[in-house]
């Protein structure tokens, strides 16, 4: 932005002369790159055992062997989707929006209960940006250290840190990279496909991108992701209330703040219990003063009170200048009990009630699914007809999934109006006859219905409702089953 201004001055001889200077003025501000400080304790104990918890699922799950195949696989290619000994198909999509239906019932329960704790132990950004500090530190050295060797010179020894560390980055997120597309691709067929860099242009294009977007998210990105690009930061408030434990500072207590030695006592001196060592805003990862208040940037780390206990411990200061705890509580001086007390208020207690009930209903419906799905189309060739011996005939095509993991026989049946049956199944002996289909397969079948004549005259023209009964034959582990689907009978005039 260009700002003109102007001023009047004497020239030599009495003559005033106008002066006019034009100023830039930067409208960009340029963000200071955060090097949070290591830090150590309860919470940081927790966070840590949070990545490998959650690394060691997102690494390790597509390796596990279920039945001879890969036992999570999202086969997008046969559409087929594998998660233990379910088998699921593109028709139960219905489960995948359940369960991402409980999965935001439990963020909202949690959010509730003690503000972002999503997003200060789990969530995949703070969990890579945790590895990929992991590795910066291990190559350039704690905070200090990093701030020089970002300021010094280029040498060899900053080459060859900043090098190493850039290539253990790389490796981490191509690995992140195939292990993403393993989920969706076979990890074993893809591993050897990777081996002889014989990859496919899509597998290489997926594993290309998310280990870019690994590699820019957590070891640039970091706190920029959640403060400008994740949605969660904005609409975070709208599940706060004053009982909801947050991170805070009690400022009664630690104001007015100053520097002292240890022996100093801070009542004698005028201080309060914060020494000014500037530490939590040190190891915070989006680089805030949690002494300035709640604000929307704050990620629920809790890394400000590690570090703040250590300081208090040193200083012997009772803990908890920095610490978890309510708007209400903090006001009331509440005691650590009671606040937890009032976590069971009406609001929580019914996300828990709802949560509940939708786990139960979700599960109960898995566990009462049928082994196998069946969808009825029409034929679009003709609505109906009538065949040399006067009876009416509609044929339908019968789309029968089987999702279980053993061949399996069907027959089928249908009924509805009197005098109706199948008349013949394509592909097969006869109209009774089965046809079998294999593991976790689907196949279309053309079945023909047949109605007499005297029957068809005295139901009447037009659409008739009819029932498709599919049966799954007795097989030796006993799982036999039915499907009914519903279905229309055209009658012509």
């Amino acid at each position: 932005m260009v700002e003109r201004s102007s001023s009047l001055a004497a020239a030599p001889g009495g003559a005033v002369r106008q002066d006019t200077s034009e100023q830039v003025i930067s409208l960009y501000r340029k963000t200071e790159k955060i090097h949070p400080r290591s830090v150590t304790g309860w919470f940081a104990r927790w966070r840590w055992a949070l990545v490998f918890l959650t690394q060691l699922v997102f690494y390790g799950l597509p390796w596990w062997v279920w039945n001879g195949r890969q036992a999570v696989l999202f086969d997008l290619g046969t559409r087929r989707f594998y998660l233990g000994g379910l088998v699921l198909h593109p028709q139960d999509f219905i489960y995948l929006a359940a369960l991402l239906i409980v999965c935001a019932c439990a963020l909202f329960l949690f959010t509730a209960v003690a503000g972002r704790l999503w997003c200060g132990y789990a969530c995949p950004q703070t969990v890579y940006t945790e590895l990929f500090l992991w590795v910066e530190r291990r190559f350039e050295g704690d905070r200090t250290a990093r701030v020089k060797l970002d300021a010094a010179p280029w040498h060899f020894g900053k080459l060859w840190r900043k090098g190493g560390k850039q290539a253990v980055w790389a490796v981490l997120a191509l690995w992140t990279g195939f292990t993403f597309v393993g989920y969706f691709t076979p990890i074993r067929t893809l591993a050897a496909e990777g081996a002889a860099f014989a990859l496919g242009p899509w597998e290489a294009f997926w594993v290309l991108f998310y280990a870019f977007a690994t590699w820019g998210n957590a070891g640039y990105l970091r706190e920029q992701v959640c403060k400008y690009m994740c949605p969660y930061a904005r609409f975070q408030s709208a599940m706060f209330d004053r009982d909801t434990l947050i991170i805070t500072y009690d400022a009664e207590r630690g104001e007015p703040r100053g520097s002292r030695g240890r022996k100093v006592d801070p009542a004698a001196a005028g201080l309060g219990s914060c020494v000014d060592c500037k530490l939590c805003v040190h190891v915070c990862p989006v680089g805030i003063d949690i002494r300035d208040g709640l604000q929307y940037e704050c990620i629920g780390c809790a890394a400000c009170i590690d570090v703040c206990n250590g300081v208090m411990d040193k200083m012997n200061y009772p803990r908890g200048l920095v610490r978890y705890a309510t708007q209400n509580g903090l006001e009331g001086h509440w005691s650590r009990a009671w606040m937890w007390r009032r976590a069971a208020r009406p609001r929580v207690l019914v996300y828990t009630a709802v949560l509940g009930l939708m786990v139960a209903a979700l599960c109960t419906s898995l566990w009462l699914r049928a082994p196998f799905r069946v969808d009825v189309v029409r034929d679009r060739a003709a609505l109906a007809r009538v065949v040399d011996d006067g009876q009416v005939e509609n044929v339908y095509r019968l789309q029968v999934m089987n999702a279980t993991e053993r061949p399996q026989s069907y027959r089928v049946a249908v009924g509805g109006l009197p005098g109706l049956a199948v008349a013949e199944v394509a592909g097969t002996a006869g109209a009774a006859a089965a046809f079998e289909i294999g593991p976790a397969d689907a196949r279309w079948i053309t079945v023909a219905v047949r109605q007499p004549p005297g029957a068809a005259q005295q139901a009447g023209s037009g659409a008739h409702p009819i029932v498709f009964t599919v049966e799954q034959r007795q097989s030796p582990a006993g799982d036999a089953a039915q499907v009914h689907e519903k279905s229309t009978f055209m009658v012509p005039r």
